[in-house]
């Protein structure tokens, strides 16, 4: 009879680590969706930066430093590395050089009015919005699994079997100073 009990304790408790393991395991795979859902949403907004630099080169040609700078940190944010702390930095420098080109936007009234400027202005913010939601959703999933792992009874056997925290897709330092300033309206 104790040898049944037993063998039903054991039976339990390997139902109650698999159950545990495949929690984990889905938990993992919803973060690397959720980056392969960030890394959609780059590609659109990368996508559209040559023909939002091409649009306004017409009409402020003169300003080629600022233009330079969003081509070269468009350059930048495409092939950072994989981790999301690389990616972060590169895309938040992308996010001040687009700040800086449609700060000179402002400066020319006809580019303002232009239809194409227009169109790609919205379609630039659209993609901005489902960015963050991304970003959002990865760090929500991100905390998730990182709560799992930390979790009883994950934390006994989660790092040896490869379940390693992950990191936030943070902006970092510099980026989070330029976004805690209120934006500048000016009529």
């Amino acid at each position: 009879m104790g040898v049944w009990i037993v063998l039903g304790l054991v039976v339990l408790i390997g139902l109650w680590l698999v159950s545990a393991y495949n929690s984990l395991v889905a938990l993992r795979q919803r973060t690397n969706q959720a980056f392969a859902d960030i890394d959609v949403q780059l590609k659109q907004r990368h996508d559209l930066i040559p023909n939002l630099v091409e649009t306004v080169k017409g009409y402020a040609g003169h300003e080629r430093g600022t233009l330079e700078a969003v081509v070269n940190a468009r350059n930048a944010a495409m092939h950072a590395g994989g981790a999301p702390a690389d990616k972060a930095a590169a895309e938040g420098a992308l996010s001040g050089a687009l700040g800086r080109l449609m700060a000179l936007a402002e400066a020319y009234p006809d580019l303002k009015a232009n239809t194409n400027f227009l169109q790609l202005q919205d379609q630039l913010a659209d993609i901005e919005n489902k960015l963050a939601a991304a970003r959002r959703f990865f760090n929500n999933a991100v905390s998730e699994y990182n709560a799992s792992i930390q979790a009883v009874p994950a934390m006994f056997f989660a790092a040896s079997m490869g379940f390693q925290p992950r990191e936030f897709f943070d902006v970092g330092e510099e980026s989070r100073k330029q976004l805690d300033v209120a934006p500048q309206v000016k009529f």
